[in-house]
């Protein structure tokens, strides 16, 4: 496997992205969640609408179901 080296603005806006990234609260993850038990429209559409990928929301699905 081939190791490619950054460039330093390339860290930059690496940096970037990771500190303006949204972060969801606990009752944003579970209301996201029971939204999508709830069954009213795809988890797709769902994910879409949220801003979120759909294997973030099925974490999220199984991280609730655990508790």
């Amino acid at each position: 496997m081939r190791k490619t080296t950054k460039s330093p603005g390339e860290k930059i806006v690496k940096d970037i992205k990771r500190a303006t990234r949204k972060q969801y609260s606990s009752e944003e993850k579970i209301r996201i969640v029971l939204d999508g038990l709830r069954g009213e429209g795809s988890i797709a559409e769902l994910c879409s609408r949220e801003g979120i990928s759909q294997g973030l929301y099925y974490k999220w699905s199984k991280d609730f179901m655990d508790c």
